[in-house]
């Protein structure tokens, strides 16, 4: 069962709702390391005593501090992951999409996650309890080689950015995370599909939102970018690549 201290915001009658039972391997989620492995463990405790758990947009599932419990994999939907930094301000660390690991930090080396982690939109996410999930690492070589290599890129990722970052104009950090949300998410009539408020593009691009308004504004009248609400829509996305190539950081997908 999930941890009530890990999921303690979703409400009893979320809990009602979690009917989206897909098993590992009807999964279409192709990229998912659990996926990529499930003819290994295909009838383990891994696979059989899996939680499935809908959340709708804006709830929190993954408390900063909770005790850690498991991992969740995105079965569908998208989902932002964020700490608390200086003063209780936000900081986004990364936005994740189906497939994908949250929770993973704290996974085997810490009894409490570092990280908070909210639905973006309505989505359904894949919770595997740590105790099964160390049982089938020890059962299975390829699947700990996999996510042995999955803390490598991690690693790689992270060090990069906060290297790269650090040599960013605030231009360049807004650029950087446009970018980085059209290869996460891509795009949808024209738009980044995802709906995201100034104050999150600055939570991730480590600004404020008045400057993030302020860069919006300028790129708007250089027609690199157009805007309609919360919905952002790039207009040439190798002009944008161009103002930040000397960085040479297009590490995150």
């Amino acid at each position: 069962m999930l941890h009530t201290a890990t999921v303690n915001t979703i409400t009893s009658s979320t809990r009602k709702r979690i009917s989206y039972d897909v098993s590992c391997m009807a999964c279409e989620n192709h990229n998912c390391l659990i996926k990529r492995n499930v003819g290994a463990f295909e009838n383990s405790k891994l696979t059989t005593e899996k939680n499935n758990l809908r959340c709708k947009k804006g709830q929190q599932f993954i408390m900063e501090g909770a005790p850690v419990n498991g991992l969740f994999f995105i079965l569908k939907g998208k989902v932002k992951v964020y700490r608390t930094g200086i003063n209780g301000r936000e900081q986004i660390v990364r936005f994740a999409r189906a497939g994908e690991i949250i929770g993973h930090r704290g996974f085997g080396t810490e009894e409490y996650y570092s990280i908070g982690a909210m639905a973006l939109e309505d989505s359904v996410l894949c919770y595997f309890s740590k105790d099964n999930l160390q049982e089938a690492l020890m059962d299975n070589p390829k699947l700990t080689y996999d996510l042995m290599l999955f803390y490598a890129n991690e690693l790689n990722r992270s060090e990069s950015k906060v290297k790269t970052i650090s040599q960013m104009t605030v231009r360049e950090r807004v650029i950087d995370t446009l970018l980085y949300i059209n290869r996460k998410f891509g795009e949808n009539k024209g738009f980044l599909d995802v709906s995201l408020s100034r104050r999150e593009y600055a939570e991730y691009a480590g600004t404020t939102e008045e400057q993030v308004i302020r860069v919006f504004s300028v790129l708007k009248k250089e027609n690199l970018i157009v805007a309609k609400g919360k919905k952002i829509g790039i207009v040439d996305v190798q002009r944008l690549k161009n103002e930040i190539s000397e960085h040479n950081f297009y590490l995150d997908s």
